[in-house]
């Protein structure tokens, strides 16, 4: 229940500190005094809209903040646990909101900065506001469909038919983005298999290239090179009868062994000629080697140059530098046309899938239809002894479940069919009058009252367009509702006034300085009286108001 609220700098509210109780708790006042200001104060806690027009004159930001007094919730608890805000201490919940001067606000529960958001899931919790316009909801096929299903008591079937339908809309996404990224294969495939079909006849050899372009240098200077080792060799080998650089040198290292007999150092330069014979020898041996080896075919070269130049088209074509670049390519192709096929067996498998979630889904929206088949006619005689009792005597109210595209709530769509002369009922938005529409969501809320855990309900004016006896039975109604629940009723009507377990009166009235400011304040006893009066007679309280009053704050029913 809401037990305490504090504002200040609200549009006309300089300061407000005040405490509620529980049951029904009636705000009046005069046309313009503020009552929709305080009702407004309320709605910015529960994640309306901020801007700075609703900061008071000359103040630099507006505060508006509730106590909350609170029963066990599991659901809200966790909603908090979820968001790492501070729990509750001794059930007691605080909710603040600021909105500065630039019409930026901030929220915060339990002293905790949280987003608009979830202040907005949290105050849903807590308080219910019914303001005038809402009988529109009774318009509203959602609106309509919820009542129904909380009267049937829907909420686990509920919870189930919403999860399948995420399951099953879940499926059907992936499914699509599946069958369309096969589709964009199936349109490369043939693409695909060129191109790798290409690379794999090529038949790729990591490091060819530059074994090809070592080759081809080769090739096409043979018969350079092959004159060069020529004339080398014949510089190196013998000639004729000119001994050769290797015999020359053998010779002049056998003369040098015959002088170190007399002069040791020669031996030293004697094991170096030597040495240099032996190095030159293999130098001819690896020249005549590579002399053999230098291929003056032109149809080699022209092999090679050939597979050069399809190994550099192909290069050239794919964007690379090199044939390991080249061989990941082809591996990347040759991928793409098997994921093709492994693509093809995830939507088979993601087809069973959604056959059985969608088995899973008729089930709950069988067992859905089934739950409101079943309440519609208790539900729509409820609502019709309700309209009765406020005085709708020949009133019929109807429940028509009809198909409707299917959702996370089912394939159904309530629609709530009314007559007040008891003719063939019709869509209640094409008959019924705002006194008609107030008396029907009553009705609606009361019944609500008894089978859902509501919040604090705030009444704005729903007994608009109702007067006398009528108006009496409402506030019965109303204050039925106040024995298991808070419920606030801003009201004109005094039999609704009356039946208030507190009342507070919102008034204006200009200060020392000249402005204009909203209060509110409870009133009781003859205070109390003669506010009722008022609401009886206007601004000129008589004698028999004041007597009517009196009967109706002692009537039976009150609470």
């Amino acid at each position: 229940m809401l037990h305490s609220l504090h504002i200040e700098h609200y549009i006309l509210i300089d300061s407000l500190d005040i405490t509620f109780p529980e049951g029904l708790v009636i705000i009046t006042g005069q046309t313009g005094a503020g009552k929709s200001i305080l009702l407004g104060a309320l709605s910015l806690l529960a994640g309306a809209r901020a801007d700075a027009t609703q900061i008071a004159r000359g103040a630099d930001s507006c505060v508006v903040e509730a106590e909350f007094a609170l029963g066990p919730d599991e659901a809200l608890g966790a909603l908090l646990e979820a968001a790492d805000v501070e729990q509750p201490a001794d059930g007691v919940l605080l909710i603040r909101r600021v909105v500065a001067r630039s019409g930026r606000s901030r929220s915060f529960i339990n002293d905790c900065p949280v987003p608009v958001g979830l202040l907005q899931e949290v105050a849903a919790r807590l308080v219910d506001i019914h303001s005038q316009h809402k009988s529109l909801l009774l318009t509203d096929a959602r609106f309509q469909l919820s009542v129904l299903d909380h009267f049937a008591g829907n909420g686990a079937r509920l919870d189930a038919c919403r999860e399948a339908w995420r399951g099953l809309q879940d499926l059907r996404s992936r499914l699509a983005e599946a069958r369309a990224q096969l589709e964009r294969m199936e349109a490369d495939r043939d693409y695909n298999e060129a191109q790798w079909r290409q690379l794999d006849e090529a038949k790729l050899v990591p490091g060819e290239l530059a074994a090809l372009e070592e080759e081809q240098k080769s090739l096409a200077n043979a018969e350079q090179i092959k004159e060069s080792l020529g004339r080398a060799l014949s510089l190196l080998l013998p000639e004729g009868e000119t001994p050769g650089v290797a015999a020359a040198l053998k010779e002049a290292a056998r003369q040098l062994d015959h002088t170190a007999r007399y002069l040791p150092a020669a031996a030293e330069l004697q094991a170096r000629l030597d040495s240099a014979r032996i190095e030159l020898e293999d130098i001819v041996s690896e020249t005549e080697v590579l002399d053999a080896r230098v291929d003056l075919s032109p149809e080699r070269l022209e092999a090679v140059e050939d597979r050069m130049s399809r190994l550099y088209s192909l290069l050239k074509k794919h964007s690379c530098a090199t044939v390991e670049e080249l061989i990941a390519v082809r591996e990347r192709y040759s991928e793409m046309l098997f994921d093709s096929t492994a693509l093809q067996d995830r939507i088979a498998a993601l087809e069973k899938e959604e056959q059985a979630a969608a088995a899973t889904y008729d089930a709950a929206c069988a067992a859905l239809r089934q739950a409101r088949v079943q309440a519609a006619p208790r539900f729509a005689a409820e609502i019709t002894d309700a309209l009765h009792f406020l005085e709708l005597d020949r009133a019929v109210f109807e429940v028509a479940l009809e198909a409707a595209p299917a959702g996370p709530a089912g394939i159904d769509r309530a629609a709530y069919l009314f007559s007040s002369t008891g003719q063939a009922p019709v869509d209640v938005a094409k008959c019924a009058s705002g006194g008609e529409l107030s008396r029907i969501m009553l009705s609606l809320k009361a019944m609500m009252a008894r089978f859902v855990g509501m919040p604090t309900l705030i009444f704005d004016e729903i007994d608009t367009g109702v007067s006398g006896s009528v108006a009496d039975k409402m506030g019965r109604m109303i204050c039925e509702m106040g024995r298991d629940m808070q419920v606030f009723s801003i009201t004109h009507l005094p039999q609704v006034a009356a039946k208030g377990d507190a009342h507070y009166v919102v008034s204006k009235s200009v200060t020392p300085e000249g402005r204009t400011v909203s209060s509110i304040r409870e009133v009781k006893g003859e205070e109390r009286t003669r506010e009722i009066a008022r609401l009886l007679s206007g601004e000129t309280i008589t004698p028999a108001a004041i007597a009517n009053a009196r009967d109706l704050l002692t009537s039976p029913g009150r609470s």
